[in-house]
């Protein structure tokens, strides 16, 4: 069963969604901890390969505050677990103009940290209208089927 930990909701708002992976991800033990407080922020967090390694930057996970000096840095780069041929497809799809790896939600999966991480294309400004737009008439008919239903 999945327990969702964070979400990144600007991520949905800012990119259009190509494709999606799960990955694992490398922690240190108070990081798990910090993990499972929900002590985690998304926000302006992305996906890079190196050396053919995947690596999750800019995650802030807080640091425990019973870790004393076994403490984590709170901006690490985090290693990401995928398998070979599932990074060298990543390499070859965010060489790509306008294409970045960006990190969707974090959750536990069977007791173990997962990263769902996507490989996204970036929305223009009439883009993100266009998609407010539809949302609001989408909205809109719920409202009158519910309306119309009492």
């Amino acid at each position: 069963m999945k327990q969702l930990v964070a979400k990144n909701r600007k991520a949905f708002h800012e990119y259009e969604i190509v494709e999606t992976y799960e990955a694992g991800i490398v922690l240190q033990g108070t990081e798990v901890k910090s993990v499972r407080e929900g002590r985690v922020n998304l926000k302006d967090s992305y996906a890079l390969v190196k050396e053919g390694e995947l690596w999750l930057q800019n995650c802030h996970i807080s640091p425990y505050p019973q870790g004393n000096i076994y403490n984590h840095e709170p901006m690490r780069p985090r290693k990401l677990l995928l398998h070979k041929r599932q990074i060298s497809k990543l390499t070859g799809d965010t060489t790509r103009k306008g294409m970045t790896l960006v990190p969707l939600s974090l959750y536990f999966l069977e007791g173990r940290v997962k990263v769902e991480i996507a490989v996204a294309r970036g929305k223009k400004a009439y883009d993100k209208r266009e998609s407010e737009r539809r949302k609001d008439v989408e909205r809109d008919i719920q409202m009158e089927i519910k309306r119309r239903g009492r």
